[in-house]
C-alpha cells in the first residue's frame, strides 16, 4: 500500500512538468481557495456561541487529447477546521482524491477506458457524541479507497461522460491496527476470546469485485455559476451485489469577481456495509451500529485564485 501512495503522488506532482513537453495536447485547470468565516457575540441577549472556520482546498486538473489516444486526471482536496467558543478546534471538512483515467477512441463519442480512482484524508477525525466525550474515527491511510476498474467510456458532449465498467476491483486499506480490530469501514473484526483477550488481529486490507458506473458532469449553467457532480455506484459481486454503495459528490460555484467565489457544495454517501455508531435515544452514548446515509454539507465565501 506505501508503494501505491507513493506511485500516486509521484503521478499528481508529475502531471504538469509531463504536460509542459508539449501544451499543445493539454487543457489545464487548477486554483487554490481559502474561506474563512467568523461570528461573534458579546453582551448579546438572545444568546449564541463564538465560532470561527477555516478552510483550504486545491483543485487541479490536466486532461490530454491526442488522436486517439486520451488521458485524464483529476486532484480533489480540502482540509478546514472550526472553532467554538471554548471548545477544541475540530475538523470541519478533510478529503484527498486522486483520479486518472485513459482511454482508447473507438468512435466519436465512445472509448475503451481504464480508470484509477484513490481516496483517503490527512489527519485525525472524532465523533462527539457529547461535550465531554471525543472518539477517534479516522486518521490518514485509514481508511484509504482505491478503485481500477476497465470498461467503456460515453462522452456525448465536452462537459459529460458516463463511464460503466463490469469488472471493477476495489481495495479498502485501513492503516490504524486500532481502527481495523473495531472492525471499520466494511473489515471483520478482530477475534476475541470470552474473557476479551485478543486471540488474532483483523486484516487491514479488504478486496472486493464488481461492476462500477461513474457519472461526471462540469458546465456553466448560467453566467458566472458552474456546477460540478461525480455520481458513482458500485456492485460487489462477491458479497450482497443487490446492495448499491452509492458516492454523490457535488458543487456550486458562484464567481463574484477575479478573486471571490461563493461555493456550495456537498457529498453523500452510502455504503452497507460502514457501520455508523448510532444514539437511539440521544442521551449523548453510542448504543448500537448499523449502516446509514452518510451526508456533508458546506457554504463558503472566500479567496480563490487561479494558478493556471
Amino acid at each position: 500500500m506505501k508503494s501505491l501512495i507513493f506511485t500516486l503522488t509521484f503521478l499528481a506532482l508529475g502531471l504538469t512538468t509531463f504536460a509542459q513537453k508539449d501544451t499543445s495536447y493539454w487543457k489545464i485547470e487548477s486554483n487554490i481557495a481559502l474561506n474563512a468565516s467568523a461570528t461573534a457575540f458579546k453582551n448579546w441577549s438572545k444568546g449564541g456561541e463564538n465560532q470561527a472556520t477555516v478552510t483550504g482546498s486545491f483543485f487541479y486538473q490536466a486532461n490530454y487529447k491526442k488522436a486517439v489516444h486520451s488521458w485524464d486526471n483529476l486532484i480533489l482536496t480540502d482540509l478546514g477546521y472550526s472553532k467554538t467558543a471554548n471548545k477544541e478546534y475540530r475538523k470541519s471538512t478533510d478529503r484527498l482524491e486522486l483520479n486518472t483515467k485513459y482511454g482508447y477512441q473507438l468512435s466519436q463519442h465512445w472509448n475503451y477506458s481504464v480508470l484509477g480512482n484513490f481516496k483517503t484524508q490527512y489527519v485525525d477525525g472524532f465523533d462527539y457524541p457529547n461535550d465531554t466525550t471525543k472518539i477517534y474515527t479516522s486518521s490518514f491511510l485509514a481508511p484509504a479507497f482505491f478503485k481500477v476498474a476497465i470498461g467503456v467510456d460515453y462522452k456525448p458532449v465536452s462537459y459529460l461522460s458516463l463511464f460503466m465498467s463490469p469488472g471493477t476491483v476495489k481495495w479498502t486499506y485501513v492503516g490504524d491496527q486500532i481502527l481495523a480490530d473495531a472492525g471499520k469501514f466494511g473489515l471483520e473484526p478482530a477475534v476475541y476470546d470470552t474473557a476479551g483477550v485478543l486471540i488474532s488481529h483483523s486484516k487491514q486490507l479488504r478486496t472486493e469485485f464488481g461492476a462500477y458506473v461513474r457519472l461526471g458532469f462540469s458546465k456553466d449553467i448560467f453566467t458566472n455559476v458552474n456546477f460540478t457532480t461525480i455520481l458513482d455506484f458500485y456492485s460487489n459481486y462477491l458479497k450482497n451485489p443487490q446492495n448499491i454503495d452509492i458516492d454523490w459528490q457535488y458543487a456550486f460555484t458562484f464567481k463574484i469577481n477575479k478573486f471571490l467565489n461563493a461555493q456550495i457544495k456537498g457529498q453523500m454517501i452510502y455504503d452497507d456495509d460502514i457501520m455508523i455508531d448510532i444514539d437511539t435515544n440521544d442521551d449523548g452514548v453510542f448504543d448500537s451500529k448499523g449502516p446509514r446515509t452518510q451526508v456533508y454539507q458546506n457554504l463558503s465565501l472566500g479567496l480563490v485564485y487561479k494558478i493556471r
